[in-house]
């Protein structure tokens, strides 16, 4: 048997030669992934701020202020920075999403069941099939499909946030099923047949044993769908579309919601002013400000999400 002649102090400095040269590629492959990052956040925060130091209508700052989140776009005309806000496009972002998770979770969490529990023999592959090619549609695909959905039931020119939630789904669904499959396949078998020994039925044992001891990565999983979506502007566009006015009705008239207005307000540039105080570029400040607050809802979901998991997890649950 060849033995190797290397000393062995000169393999164990080459060894840490190595394992220090890959720790510093490590490390920066994390900060070549973190800076845009961070760069990213500080960008729309800087940007973003500003737009709630703008408040009267000389244009001067007047300490900080809500009046950003209190009101709409109706009636606002040019670049006045005391008026216009994004009170309109909150709800609608939050009522499309609530809407979309509502229809998409029941459908995703049931449909991994099926695939981890139940499933078998064809079915069972055309359903994998099928997730993995709406995994990868792009969205304005899905925008299209509500849209042209609701054309043939309703009418061609429909554009309703029930459309846009219905296009958000499409979207959640697949990401839902994935991730919600995924945790269910980590429960060990072992929880199953003690269930079953003492008698408990296969659903109940899906229901009470399987799913909570799943929960805390299928709410991760949910979580990260709706951040999935949430920020979507080209499905929307398409079957939604844009309006200035407060609409709580999801089945009645078009919604805005944050990321069409930030696009839609961005896109104005620069206005005429028409007032010698005015500031130009209030369109653009509404557009940052509208990210930084679209950033914090997300991180305020993934808070909730976190606090769920943590409450209903086998190990801390009551």
């Amino acid at each position: 048997m060849a033995t190797s002649t290397m000393p062995l102090g000169a393999l164990s400095r080459s060894r840490r030669l190595k394992n220090a040269g890959m720790t510093v590629v490590i490390y920066g492959a994390f900060a070549v992934a973190v800076i845009p990052l961070v760069w990213l956040a500080v960008t729309v925060v800087v940007n973003g701020i500003d737009r709630f130091f703008i408040s009267d209508a000389e244009g001067l700052d007047a300490g900080f202020n809500l009046e950003f989140l209190q009101q709409s776009m109706r009636g606002v005309f040019g670049s006045e920075p005391a008026f216009g806000g994004i009170l309109h496009a909150i709800w609608g972002t939050v009522m499309m999403t609530l809407a979309a998770t509502v229809i998409s979770v029941p459908v995703g969490l049931l449909t991994a069941i099926y695939l981890v529990e139940y499933g078998s023999g064809w079915l069972k592959k055309a359903i994998t099939f099928f997730v993995d090619v709406m995994t990868g549609i792009p969205s304005i695909v899905a925008g299209l499909f509500a849209y042209s959905l609701f054309a043939v039931v309703a009418g061609p020119g429909t554009k309703l946030g029930i459309v846009g939630a219905i296009a958000l789904s499409v979207l959640m669904i697949p990401v839902v099923v994935r991730s919600s499959e995924e945790m269910l396949r980590l429960v060990p078998n072992e929880l199953r047949e003690a269930s079953y020994a003492l008698g408990v039925p296969k659903w109940l044992t899906v229901l009470k044993v399987v799913v909570r001891t799943a929960i805390a990565g299928i709410t991760t999983g949910v979580t990260l769908a709706i951040a999935r979506v949430i920020g979507e502007t080209a499905p929307l566009l398409v079957a939604v579309g844009v309006t200035d006015s407060m609409n709580f009705n999801l089945f009645d008239g078009r919604m805005m919601s944050l990321p069409v207005y930030i696009i839609s307000e961005y896109e104005k540039g620069v206005l005429p002013c028409n007032t010698a105080t005015c500031i130009g570029e209030i369109t653009q400040y509404r557009a940052w400000g509208a990210a930084l607050v679209l950033i914090l809802i997300v991180m305020a979901l993934n808070l909730i999400a976190r606090l769920i998991a943590r409450f209903f997890s086998p190990k801390t649950g009551r």
